[in-house]
């Protein structure tokens, strides 16, 4: 081997962490060549585990491996929020063994194709991020990373815009960018009835008795959603929270008329939505 291609080969190793995936497009811009490329594959040096997407051989390709990706090697906008943020945060018990099935994802823009085509124990769902909230901090966020790359330390996870936060995982603790538990939990409520029942929402909102009324109030503020700002509050008096009484509801614009949400349930007359009948009455 020259030693201008023994210099690109150990340039590689700085540039791409072991594990971490990177697109075509991203090592053509870092002057790796398709021709170049595909002789490290066959070298063993790369692997392609999907058409136009390359990672360093390490170990089993796990969902984390390619959100850290997205996140912070590609700066795709795009975090973990919903069910998946509240089972990172440890809200939910329904998490097996192996991790979650389903990978919430949430992008203010279209995630590459080739990430559907990876061979992963989990898979993802997309969310558009601007459907839920007005202000959508997440690409000001991920820029926000405090992350120290040259000492691999994540140097600080408070919250961001006081929507989203972060993680260290894995053996050389990459940080994952995700939604607060107060923003995670009206992502969740967005998927009401569809692919969250009342009753595992009940559940989960027993345990979020620590959610900062500040955090909620701007995001309930900038909520889109009619519907997930009346459940929420729904639930929230339901369980009877202490925070709730600090939430200046006449600030927060929950729509008129009636939202059926279960069909055939019972209306409350606060809110205006249709709930189970086994619990309209604090059942």
């Amino acid at each position: 081997m020259s030693d201008r291609r023994a210099g690109k080969l150990n340039q590689l190793q700085s540039l791409l962490p072991e594990g971490l995936l990177a697109s075509a497009a991203w090592l053509e811009k870092k002057g790796y060549s398709q021709p170049l490329r595909s002789q490290y594959v066959s070298s063993g040096w790369l692997d392609s585990p999907a058409r136009g997407v390359y990672r360093r051989p390490g170990g089993e390709l796990q969902w984390q491996h390619v959100v850290v990706s997205l996140q912070y090697l590609l700066e795709i906008p795009v975090t973990v929020g919903g069910r998946t943020a509240l089972e990172l945060h440890g809200f939910t018990h329904y998490v097996s063994d192996h991790g979650p099935t389903e990978i919430h994802l949430y992008s203010n823009r279209s995630l590459p194709g080739w990430v559907g085509k990876l061979t992963l124990s989990s898979h993802f769902v997309y969310h558009n991020a601007k459907k839920l909230f007005r202000e959508e901090p997440i690409a000001r966020g991920l820029g926000h990373a405090n992350w120290n790359w040259a000492d691999d330390l994540l140097e600080s996870n408070d919250a961001i815009h006081g929507a989203m936060t972060q993680i260290a995982w894995g053996q050389w603790n990459w940080p994952i960018t995700l939604s607060t538990p107060e923003r995670a939990i009206l992502e969740l409520l967005d998927e009401l009835p569809k692919r969250e029942t009342f009753h595992q929402v009940d559940m989960l909102m027993e345990g979020l008795r620590t959610l900062s009324p500040r955090r909620l109030q701007k995001l309930l503020e900038d909520c889109r959603s009619v519907k997930v700002k009346r459940l929420f509050l729904w639930f929230a008096e339901r369980h009877d929270f202490r925070w709730l009484k600090q939430i200046q509801v006449d600030r927060i614009d929950l729509g008129k008329g009636k939202r059926q949400i279960v069909r055939g349930g019972r209306l409350d007359t606060k809110y205006l939505i249709t709930v189970p009948e086994d619990m309209s009455d604090g059942g």
